[in-house]
């Protein structure tokens, strides 16, 4: 029991001439920035979530480059005979 693309076609065409063209473009355009706003919220929140759970991992991050300079300072300590 699915609509055919006649059907489809007729309901639009009654669309159009109840509301007309320009209202239609109006509605469509609220609509789109009303999903995009609500889009960005949830981005918003999420990044909030995400702060919120991340200074651990920031810690462990900071600990990690710490790591790195002492290794390349050890490295830099050594005679170039040595390396191989």
């Amino acid at each position: 029991m699915g609509f055919s693309i006649w059907q489809l076609l007729i309901v639009l065409l009654i669309v159009i001439l109840l509301f007309g063209t320009k209202k239609l473009k109006n509605i469509g355009g609220d609509l789109g920035g009303a999903l995009k706003n609500f889009k960005d919220a949830v981005k918003d929140q999420e990044k909030a979530d995400e702060e919120k759970q991340s200074p651990t991992v920031e810690k462990q991050d900071a600990e990690f480059s710490e790591n790195i300079e002492s290794t390349e300072k050890t490295s830099e300590d050594q005679s170039p005979t040595d390396r191989s």
